[in-house]
């Protein structure tokens, strides 16, 4: 505090400075609402597992999160997915996988419709409708 008056004393601000302290206070201000009020789209890449608390805050904050694990190791992943897993069933929350090693982890307040399918997901299907076509 006596280091601010120190410096206002020195170097007097101009009417320019404080207009522009102004705009980056009520930008910050603004996006810091923003994020705070829910329904955004967060990309998560988390490199170890104790990112997955700040993933979860983005989650109770009713976030919509992707959570993009091919940075972790396999044993990282999975006890992220675990606690990931925990926190949205606390909170009525849905995770659905994207694809490999990509998931998406909504609050209750956000629907999810339609399911992405994987390779295998496609070869089985394939295979059963070719069984289904014997001729």
């Amino acid at each position: 505090m006596a280091f601010k008056k120190f410096k206002e004393a020195l170097f007097p601000k101009d009417s320019d400075d404080e207009l522009e302290d102004t705009e980056e206070s009520s930008y910050e201000t603004t996006a810091k609402e923003a994020f705070a009020s829910g329904n955004n789209m967060i990309l998560a890449e988390p490199r170890a597992y104790s990112e997955s608390q700040q993933i979860a805050d983005h989650i109770k904050r009713r976030n919509s999160v992707i959570v993009n694990l091919k940075r972790v190791t396999n044993d990282q992943a999975k006890r992220i997915i675990d606690f990931l897993s925990g926190t949205l069933y606390a909170l009525g929350g849905q995770l659905q996988r994207l694809g490999n090693g990509i998931y998406l982890c909504t609050p209750k307040n956000i629907n999810v419709e339609g399911r992405m399918s994987d390779d295998e997901d496609d070869k089985k299907s394939k295979n059963k409708i070719e069984d289904e076509m014997d001729f």
